[in-house]
Formats: structure tokens, sequence, C-alpha cells
């Protein structure tokens, strides 16, 4: 049974975006088929632009695939449209409460299906990329992506690429060029420093973007729709925040912090594309934080006041999901906040700037520049940054094998770590997931031994 499996279930928000990203199969083609949508493969949070346009919706692709829900996930999505997402779980909770046997083992099933399936999709996308001729040096995320293009891209009409300070990642994107019958690409160009007309470039490379989605849609541009979205998005962004600081610095959680942080995972997952519903997901979104602040107000949930904070990032290109369940075990509760790290969680500035094309380019700009940066220090000045807002008691940096953007920053992170904030730190190595989970534990172990 899953760590975690005994106290999600009484969280109906987290059932709610759990089993949206896990169903998005059965949406997305509802959208497509029956709606007349298009979509739109995006990754990494840039989602956004897409969501200007009524006909089109924005897809992780991933999320396109058919996971292995457990079947009784299913009945209780059914059951939701019925009596309601809030009633399911309580129903939930009562069963684990009254501890009815075979009952009770199935919905640890059904949760702990939840939390593995995305990894399992993952690993089998890592395979198929390698099995089609991806380059071995690209790291874990990209294998994946590409191997989730040759799998669903068919179903996208295009896929909207975004280049940034990786290389890899820009190769990668070229890359998909070299699938069979390959969809079409549309490409936003961010400069990498904010030096002379870089931001009015970047405007307009928005607006070529915006140009090229109108062809795909069949609808012109309103920035009404656009601004209307971003105010959306901000909200998402703001209850994202809250959960990421304000609950997650608390000394009392409303759960125990292996629960915590998978919710944060989910969160980290479904963030990329909103579960291609931006609305439905700010509702979740909004649930969530107020079922977590009504849970601490009641005093239900778990003093955490003597667990060290342990930052464990970056995740986005992979890592080992065993880590934090790893970490809880050992005493101490794990925190991840890449998005944040990357500063994808800032409000994109419409109520600064009237053009919301051009608000967006801000935004892109401010993620660019000072986010995941165009060198080392302002990277590794990053994860400061977070480490601090977090209060972290102590940093795990996951260097990925294959990657040549952000891995190799650590020397200068752990230097930074020791002069200015005086807590330990350690990387730990990652090629696939499930690979070496022991050498992971053996390495956690004696790194969480420094806080006894």
């Amino acid at each position: 049974m899953s760590l975690i499996a005994d106290e999600i279930v009484r969280f109906s928000s987290v059932l709610r975006i759990s089993y949206n990203l896990l169903t998005g199969r059965d949406y997305l083609k509802r959208k497509k088929f029956r709606e007349k949508k298009k979509l739109i493969s995006v990754a990494l949070p840039f989602s956004d632009l897409v969501y200007g346009f009524p006909g089109l919706v924005p897809v992780f692709p991933i999320r396109m695939h058919n996971f292995e829900m457990h079947r009784y996930l299913t009945y209780l999505g059914s059951a939701s449209n019925i009596f309601g997402w809030k009633n399911v779980s309580n129903f939930l909770g009562f069963i684990k409460n009254f501890g009815i046997g075979d009952i009770n083992k199935i919905i640890d099933e059904i949760i702990e299906n939840v939390i593995d399936t995305v990894n399992k999709k993952y690993n089998e996308m890592y395979e198929l990329g390698i099995e089609n001729g991806v380059p071995s040096d690209f790291c874990y995320g990209i294998k994946s992506l590409y191997g989730m293009h040759v799998s669903k891209g068919k179903n996208v009409e295009a896929t909207l690429n975004y280049t940034i300070r990786c290389s890899a990642w820009n190769k990668y994107l070229e890359s998909l060029k070299t699938i069979q019958n390959p969809i079409k690409q549309i490409w936003i160009d961010v400069p990498p420093r904010n030096i002379g007309n870089a931001l009015e470039l970047l405007t307009e490379n928005l607006y070529d973007a915006i140009r090229e989605l109108e062809k795909v849609s069949g609808n012109n541009f309103d920035r009404n729709i656009m601004r209307n979205h971003f105010q959306v998005a901000n909200d998402i962004r703001n209850s994202y925040k809250t959960v990421l600081y304000d609950i997650s610095k608390s000394e009392f959680y409303p759960c125990n912090p292996a629960t915590f942080s998978e919710i944060l995972v989910i969160l980290n997952n479904s963030f990329q594309d909103y579960n291609s519903n931006a609305i439905r997901y700010r509702d979740n979104m909004a649930s969530l934080v107020k079922e977590m602040k009504e849970r601490i107000r009641n005093k239900i949930g778990m003093d955490v006041s003597n667990m060290p904070r342990i930052l464990i990032t970056p995740m986005f290109g992979g890592w080992e999901p065993k880590s934090h369940e790893i970490i809880y075990e050992l005493g101490g509760r794990a925190l991840y906040a890449d998005w944040d790290m990357l500063l994808l969680l800032e409000d994109i500035p419409i109520t600064k700037i009237s053009d919301p094309v051009e608000a967006y380019a801000h935004y892109l700009m401010n993620a660019t520049v000072n986010g995941i940066g165009c060198d080392n220090d302002i990277l590794s000045d990053s994860y400061m940054r977070i480490a601090k807002k977090l209060n972290a008691d102590g940093l795990v940096f996951i260097q990925l094998f294959g990657c040549h953007s952000i891995s190799n920053c650590f020397t200068m992170l752990k230097e930074k770590i020791r002069q200015e904030l005086e807590i330990p730190s350690i990387a730990l190595n990652f090629n696939k997931i499930g690979e070496n989970v022991e050498q992971v534990k053996t390495r956690l172990g004696a790194f969480m031994e420094m806080f006894k």
C-alpha cells in the first residue's frame, strides 16, 4: 500500500485533478471528434497562448495515452457525476475509517494506481524514444517526450515550440521533424537575454505564432479571450504558490508529508496543460487550498515542526519518485518547486500592460532571464532563491544523465549554499525511474543523518 493512500482520498480536489489527469484520453477524444476542436501539443508550462483560441485545446502529449487505471477509479468518476466529488471523497474516507477489509483494500489499490501509473507511462515513453532512435546523450525527459510524439503525435494538429536555454531541448524540437508524417511545428524563439530590442522581438515572435494558430484553428485571435484566460492562469498560479509556500512552510500539515509531496508531484504534472481545461483546473486548485486550510484550522493532519524541509530539484527532466517517500521514512519532508524555480509561477502582468501579448512577452522574458537564466551563475541563483523562500534545511540536486545545460551547475550551487545558507546538500545521479532505488535510499540515508 502507498504511504499516502490512507489520506489522499480525503482531498476531493486531489481526486478530481488526478482523475482529470488520467482520463485525458477520453476527454480529448470528445473534444476532437464530437466538438471538432484541434489539439495542440505543449510541453513544460507553455500552454497559455493556446487558450486564446476557442477552437484549440492544449495537451501535454502523455495525457493522450490510455492509462491502465483501476476500474474502480472509472466507477468513481461516474459516481461523481451524480453525487459530486466531495461526497464521493467523504464516502471513501468513511470506508477507510470503518476498516472494511476487502473494500478498504480496493481503495488502497485505486490510490496506488493513481500514484504509480503516470511514472510507468513515462518509462514506457522513454523506452519508445530509445527504440525510435532518439540520441543517447539526451536526458530522460527529452527521450520520454520524443516517445510521446512517436506514439501520439498523429492525434495533434501542431506542436507549439518554445526555444529555451537548453541546447538539447532545442535539438529535440528539431528532431520531431524526423518522425514519420511529422506534424506542423509552430516556433516561438525566446531571446536568451533582455538586451536591446529583445522584448520587442519576442512580442513579434508571439504574434507570428498567433497568426499560425489562427490558421490551425480557423478563428481570429481575440485579445479579450486571451486576457480573460491570463486572469484564470494567474488565479491558478496564486493557488499553486499558496500550497507551495503558505502551506508547506507551516509547522502543521493537513496530511502527512508523504501525502503533501505526492500532491506537489501531481500539480507539477498537471500544471503543464491545466489538464486541458483551465477554468476547471482553477476551480480545483482553489478547492485544494480551501480543503488544506480547513484541515489545518481544525487540527486535522500532522505536526511537522521537528521534520527538516528538504528541497528536491530539478525534477522536470526526470527524477526518482520514491525519493520523497524515503525522506519521509527517514524523518524529513520533501518539497518540489521546479516551476517557481523557473519563475513560471509569476503572474502574467495583464494589470500593468494593456496588450496581453506584450504582457505574456514580459512574463516569458522574466522567466528566461531570471529563472533558468543564460549562465550557471543566474541558474544557481534561482535554486538559492527557492531554497530561501521555502526555508529549506537541506537540498537534494538531481543530476540527469545526458543533461549538459542544468546538471553541471551543481558545483557552483553547492559553494553558494555553503557560503550563504549553511545547509547540507547532495547530488543524486538519475537515468531512469526505478533504476537505482537502493542506491538512492543509501545516499539519502547518509544525507538525512546530518539532521539527527
